[in-house]
């Protein structure tokens, strides 16, 4: 697993919505590698192209990056001015906001 190829995928999440380390990593054919995907996800503010790191979350819809991010709340301020409604670090409506159509090229 690359971490542009992460990177393409995490780029491929509309606005308003969120996906997983786990969906993320299963889409690269690594099932048991979302930990790795979240190592990864950490290098996204030096990329050259934007990547939205706060749309990815943990598989239960929690801001587990949250700290990986210049204030600790960044990542919430991100997606509310998305729409996505976070409470207690707690992403709401989790299922609705999911997103896993990733297309791998």
């Amino acid at each position: 697993m690359l971490p542009e190829e992460v990177f393409q995928l995490v780029r491929q999440i509309p606005e308003g919505r969120v996906s997983t380390y786990g969906a993320i990593a299963k889409t690269l054919d690594k099932p048991r590698g979302s930990r790795l995907v979240g190592w990864i996800m950490n290098k996204a503010h030096v990329c050259e192209q934007y990547v939205p790191a706060h749309r990815v979350v943990n598989r239960n819809g929690l801001l587990s990056g949250k700290i990986h991010f210049e204030t600790p709340t960044a990542m919430e301020e991100k997606l509310a001015a998305e729409g996505i409604i976070v409470i207690d670090d707690q992403i709401q409506n989790f299922e609705k906001v999911l997103w896993s159509d990733f297309k791998v090229e």
